[in-house]
């Protein structure tokens, strides 16, 4: 069954890969409240994976799971290709990365190698496959959980950072590519999230929570913006901190 956009261009049907992420579920939640029908929730199978299922589930969606590696992209095709096989699909969001830990990872290039291809080259993989699955539809948006992490090199997170700035630079490409095809593509650049991910790690000014990142994400969609910093403020700061001189920003406490 084929659902769309109801009259006010909320989503119907939602696909989200990173099927546990809080930022994901909210979102979710939040599209529920506006009446969407069917999610599909893609992640690795676990008990979180079906208890968040089910929690969407209660809320009135037909939640469905499905088994999603990023790790994998050799499998990419024919896991969402399943997906989008059953009907069209109005959103996709991509809410799964991990953050890695700094030290650890800059003394282990593997697990260092692990961080960027879970975020960045596992995103291109999945990101190709929903891309053209939306482009046969003729209609969707695809949305990219990027960070502002990706903006510029910190010393405290450059590994991280570097995986999240190529899949913004990705995502925005790609939105060049699918321009004119009727398939909205949409980064969403958040600073620092209170979840479990960012659990123990020090707050940064302007924190926000999952809730609002899915806040914006509904009124970009509405708006049809390219482009999402959340919360809107971290766009002048990061505007201002790109033009800081590299001695200078390496004395910052970033």
């Amino acid at each position: 069954m084929v659902f769309m956009k109801d009259a006010f261009g909320a989503p119907q049907s939602l696909l989200i890969l990173g099927g546990t992420s809080e930022i994901g579920l909210a979102t979710a939640r939040r599209m529920i409240a506006r009446r969407a029908r069917t999610v599909w929730l893609a992640g690795r199978p676990s008990p979180a994976l079906e208890q968040a299922a089910e929690a969407l589930r209660s809320l009135g969606a037909d939640a469905r799971t499905v088994a999603f590696d990023a790790l994998d992209p050799e499998s990419h095709e024919t896991v969402l290709g399943k997906v989008f096989a059953e009907g069209d699909i109005d959103m996709v969001l991509f809410a799964f990365g991990v953050l890695g830990d700094q030290a650890d990872d800059e003394r282990d290039p593997v697990a260092a190698v692990r961080v960027a291809q879970t975020n960045y080259t596992g995103a291109v993989s999945a990101g190709l496959v929903c891309a053209r699955a939306l482009q046969t539809q003729g209609h969707g948006s695809l949305v990219v959980l990027s960070s502002i992490a990706g903006e510029r090199a910190c010393r405290s997170d450059f590994i991280y950072g570097s995986s999240k700035a190529g899949l913004d630079t990705f995502t925005q490409g790609l939105g060049d590519a699918l321009h004119g095809t009727g398939v909205h593509v949409m980064v969403v650049r958040p600073g620092f999230v209170r979840t479990r991910m960012t659990a123990g790690l020090a707050e940064a000014p302007l924190a926000t929570t999952p809730e609002a990142v899915a806040t914006a994400i509904e009124l970009g969609l509405r708006r049809r913006s390219e482009t999402v910093w959340v919360p809107g403020a971290l766009r002048a700061v990061m505007s201002a901190l790109r033009h800081v001189p590299r001695p200078v920003f390496r004395r910052l406490p970033v």
